[in-house]
Order: structure tokens, then sequence, then C-alpha cells
């Protein structure tokens, strides 16, 4: 819990207005939550508070990179992430973060633990697919992509041959029937 204590904000003792608070998130942060998705991550969290009467109001930003392996390859590369959410915070009778936009705190709390939407705002901006950009150029050289090409290859063949066969094959009975549409 205490690898989680600079990430607690106490509020009431902020004046009304924007406060603003940075980040720098690196693997140590995911450890927290048991989450080892990533080799390496270096981000850079921007959090703006701003306090109201009655609200406060979260805008979070982050960007950097996190180290992952490739879907295709399995080499690891560094993937640049970016994203933002924005939190509103009011107070009620019992605590609520049903919603993931807004946050109901007891009258009584006087602090905010932003390390939950700081991991769910990093986690959420990987994308699903995972590809090395040297995939996408063509500078990448693995076995892997070697295997993939050679396979790739080997059933194109096998598609022209089954093409070849099929038209062979055909009924010429088939031939006079797509007459009847073209003769229209």
């Amino acid at each position: 819990m205490s690898k989680r204590k600079e990430f607690i904000i106490p509020f009431v003792g902020l004046k009304l207005g924007k406060h603003q608070f940075e980040y720098q998130i690196n693997s140590s942060f995911f450890e927290i939550f048991d989450f080892n998705e990533f080799e390496k991550s270096a981000i850079k969290v921007k959090v703006v508070l701003e306090k109201k009467a009655n609200l406060l109001e979260l805008d979070f930003k982050h960007k950097g990179t996190v180290q992952v392996p490739c879907d295709q390859t399995g080499e690891e590369f560094d993937l640049p992430i970016k994203g933002k959410i924005k939190l509103i915070v009011r107070f009620g009778e019992t605590f609520n973060n049903d919603n993931e936009e807004l946050l109901i705190l007891p009258y009584g709390e006087f602090e905010i633990d932003i390390a939950q939407y700081i991991y769910e705002m990093i986690v959420l901006s990987v994308p699903l697919r995972r590809v090395h950009p040297g995939v996408k150029d063509g500078t990448l050289q693995t076995e892997t992509l070697e295997k993939l090409k050679n396979l790739t290859a080997s059933k194109e063949v096998k598609e022209k041959n089954t093409e070849q066969v099929s038209k062979d094959n055909i009924d010429p009975r088939w031939d006079k029937l797509k007459q009847l549409l073209t003769d229209k």
C-alpha cells in the first residue's frame, strides 16, 4: 500500500481552481496491480485537478512507450501509446464508482486515490493487435517471418491449382445458363 501513497491526492487543503500533478510511470507501477504484460514502460502522466465548491474535475493525460511482444513474430518492441480520460468527483451519502466517468465519495472524505484510474487509462490505450513496425514496413528479418512467407506462398500455389482444376471440371450446362444472364 505504501507504493500507492504517491498517487493519493489530499484535496481538502487545496484552494479552489486548477492544480497540476505529474507522474513518471514505469514497470514497478504495474507490479502493484499484478499486471506483467509490459516488459518495460516509460510513461508520463499529467493530472489536472480542478477543485470547485461542490465537486472535483480530474483530467488525466498520458504519453509514452511500453515494451510489448509483437503478435506475429514474438519480437519485443517499444509501442508508443497516448490517451486521456476525464473523471468527475461528487460527494454523496455512500461511495459509488459504478460509472466510469463519475465517482461519488462520502461527505467526510478528504483525499482521492488515482492509481486505479491511471492504471486503467494506460492499459486500455494499448491496442489489442500489436504489430512490430518492422513487420509493417518490411525491414524486420526474423525466422518467424520467413516461415510465414514460405507458408503463405505455398498456400497461394494451392489456391491457383484448385482454381485451375475447378475451371476444367465445369459442367457445360452452366455456360449456357451464364449466357442467359448476358443476353439481357
